[in-house]
């Protein structure tokens, strides 16, 4: 690898599998000290371990992002441990069985606090510690639902969607991310977002092979299928990396070319 983050300290959020723990693995093998934050203490334990026989340098810190106060004992832990935070990925995230009209409460005041709430408050935690870094990188994790539709005969392929408690919350990131690039600029810290689409990551699979909504995306999708956990972690390093320093408040989709975008 070539060094792209020597002397860096990252936080990945969701850290212990899928698209988090690629993006983990991928940081510390270009010098990053990375700081894993997950609420499965067995698996996060498990890819700090990794990292560290492979070389890089990871420590395990669970943490709850829907917790405020969780949050920020999280990540002055990281601090304490590394000195300062220089990049986040905010890529924690999770989804609901129901569909709207027949959506619990539960479920969608979960997903929201999950999903945005927990992009909002581990932004703000780490916030001061880039400003006194002189600046700094976050990217949080959308998805193509954030700007997609569907038809009765897309719902039929599959006989499900993903609720829309899901789909509020990543148009929230996205929104959030361009409000907070406005903020960050005059304190030199980016902030962009990725939109992945069909990636086979376990919340997307459910252990079975394929993802739950394949049918769909192999009508609508460019590119033969599907992405894996390791083309979002390589797109994320670019936007965390100097590589990508003139770019800031962006939402970069990959997702093999879904033509159903709005």
């Amino acid at each position: 690898m070539s060094g792209k983050l020597e002397g860096k300290v990252a936080i990945v959020t969701g850290g212990n599998s899928g698209i988090g723990e690629a993006t983990a693995h991928l940081f510390a093998k270009e010098g990053a000290k990375v700081a894993l934050m997950a609420r499965r203490v067995e698996q996060g334990l498990k890819v700090q371990e990794a990292i560290n026989k492979e070389g890089g340098e990871a420590i395990f810190i669970r943490c709850d992002v829907s917790d405020r106060s969780n949050v920020d004992s999280a990540v002055e832990e990281a601090v304490s441990k590394y000195g300062t935070v220089n990049i986040l990925f905010n890529n924690a995230g999770a989804g609901a069985g129901e569909n709207f009209p027949n959506e619990e409460d539960e479920g969608w005041n979960r997903v929201i606090a999950i999903n945005l709430s927990g992009t909002f408050y581990m932004s703000r935690a780490v916030w001061p510690h880039m400003i006194k870094a002189g600046g700094g990188v976050i990217v949080n994790n959308s998805s193509i639902a954030a700007v997609i539709g569907f038809s009765k005969s897309m719902h039929d392929l599959t006989g499900r969607v993903p609720s829309s408690s899901y789909y509020a919350s990543k148009a929230g990131v996205e929104a959030f991310t361009r409000y907070t690039a406005s903020m960050g600029g005059q304190h030199n810290i980016r902030v962009n977002c990725v939109r992945p689409g069909q990636i086979l990551t376990p919340m997307a699979t459910g252990g079975e092979p394929q993802h739950f909504f394949k049918p769909v995306f192999d009508m609508t999708q460019i590119l033969d299928g599907p992405g894996y956990p390791e083309d979002v972690a390589n797109l994320v390093l670019f936007l965390v990396s100097d590589e990508s320093r003139f770019i800031t408040g962006e939402i970069v989709n990959v997702d093999g070319g879904t033509v159903r975008k709005l």
